[in-house]
C-alpha cells in the first residue's frame, strides 16, 4: 500500500460529508508532500520565492485556527490583525517543523469539528475586513469550506514545487508507492 490513505471523515452526511472529504483529501495529499522532512529541510528555500515546507505547514494551520474562530466567533466587527500574519509564512527559530505539524494536525481537527456542529452551511458568517476587502462581507459557511479547499489545493502546488526542488520527491509518485500500476510510470 502506497503512502496515501483513505480519507477518515467523520460521521457526518449529506453536503457536510462531501465537503468534509475533500478538505481532509486536500490536507492529506499536503501532509504526503512534507512528510520525512528534517528540521533544516522544512526551513529550506528552493525556489526564487521565500516560501518554504514548514512556513506553509504554519500557514495552513493559522488559516484553519482563524476560519474556525470567525465561523464561531461571528465578530460583525472584526478586522484582520495584520500584525499576526507578519510571520504567518515563518518558522522563527523558537519553532520547530514537529511542533508545526502537530498544530496543524490541532487545527484542522478543530476546524473541522466547527464544520460539523453549525447548524447549517447555508449560515452567513460577517467576514473581517482587511486591506484587501475593506468593505464587509458575509459569507456562507459552504462558501468558507471551499475557500479553504481552494487554499489547500493553490498551497499544496507551492508544496510540491518547493518539495521536488528540495530533494526530488514528487507528491504522485509518493502516493502511488508499491503499487503494481504504478511500477510503469515515469512521474518527473
Amino acid at each position: 500500500m502506497g503512502l496515501y490513505t483513505a480519507v477518515t471523515v467523520p460521521d457526518v452526511t449529506g453536503e457536510k460529508r462531501e465537503l468534509l472529504t475533500v478538505l481532509a483529501d486536500q490536507r492529506n495529499l499536503f501532509r504526503v508532500t512534507v512528510r520525512n522532512l528534517t528540521e533544516v529541510q522544512a526551513r529550506q528555500r528552493t525556489t526564487v520565492s521565500e516560501l518554504t515546507l514548514g512556513g506553509l505547514v504554519k500557514h495552513l494551520a493559522s488559516g484553519a485556527r482563524g476560519t474556525a474562530s470567525v465561523i464561531t466567533e461571528r465578530d460583525e466587527n472584526a478586522t484582520l490583525d495584520m500584525t499576526r500574519l507578519e510571520h504567518d509564512y515563518d518558522l522563527l527559530p523558537d519553532e520547530t517543523f514537529e511542533a508545526v505539524l502537530a498544530e496543524f494536525d490541532a487545527a484542522t481537527e478543530a476546524l473541522d469539528a466547527v464544520i460539523i456542529d453549525v447548524p447549517s452551511l447555508d449560515d452567513l458568517i460577517p467576514q473581517p475586513t482587511a486591506p484587501w476587502a475593506p468593505e464587509r462581507t458575509w459569507e456562507s459557511v459552504r462558501m468558507m469550506v471551499l475557500n479553504k479547499i481552494r487554499e489547500y489545493a493553490h498551497h499544496s502546488g507551492h508544496a510540491d514545487i518547493i518539495r521536488e526542488a528540495l530533494d526530488g520527491q514528487n507528491t504522485m509518485a509518493a502516493i502511488s508507492e508499491g503499487q503494481d500500476w504504478a511500477a510503469a510510470m515515469d512521474w518527473t
